[in-house]
């Protein structure tokens, strides 16, 4: 996919998103696309942040790649197949960004490494004082925060919860929603003072 030209896009306000325990029910080093399951709502929250001129991105790490359990193959079948999934929803994704280290292994774009959302910035022109991180996980904060975000968003899917009650002083400056529908509200509400 070529990117657009920085001028085209200057400006672009943008939402990043984890994939694994926010977007899709967490299975724990998830390979088979057929295991692919979507939190309810999922769709038309994205549906709406599009709708509202968000570029949608995610941002996955994809340690079970590094470590071995799967191919990088396999984690391309699975977002096809989320992809598709979403497709009827008229979403899609700008880019698709993912780190296949494990976590002892060097790595430039793990999370909580603002790494990929500074490409995002440099490539397409995102305005990431304008823009919002979205996951289940401290990592996801931390990278929202280390990239400068509006805000980061934790839902309460996946491992989110669990973050919450085991961070709470960490979690602090995050804003903590039940799910993505939520997360999609909250940004949506808080765009409209931009």
């Amino acid at each position: 996919m070529n990117p657009p030209s920085p001028s085209a896009t200057h400006g672009l306000k943008a939402v990043f998103l984890d994939r694994d325990g926010t977007l899709n029910v967490e299975r724990n080093y998830l390979s088979d696309p057929e295991l692919l399951e979507l939190f309810p709502g999922v769709g038309p929250a994205l549906r709406r942040l599009h709708e509202a001129g968000f570029t949608l991105f995610i941002v996955t790490n994809q340690s079970g790649i590094g470590r071995g359990y799967y191919t990088e193959a396999d984690m391309h079948r699975v977002n096809q197949r989320l992809a598709d999934r979403l497709a009827p929803d008229g979403v899609r994704f700008c880019h698709v960004y993912f780190a296949p280290e494990a976590p002892e292994q060097p790595s430039r774009g793990r999370k909580p490494s603002p790494q990929f959302l500074l490409e995002a910035r440099d490539v397409y022109g995102v305005d990431l004082a304008r823009s919002y991180m979205v996951g289940d996980k401290l990592a996801d904060l931390e990278c929202g925060w280390n990239a400068g975000v509006r805000a980061s968003l934790l839902v309460r899917t996946g491992y989110g919860a669990e973050t919450a009650a085991r961070a709470p002083a960490k979690v602090t400056r995050a804003w903590i929603v039940d799910d993505l529908p939520a997360a999609a509200e909250a940004i949506l509400r808080d765009s409209r003072s931009l």
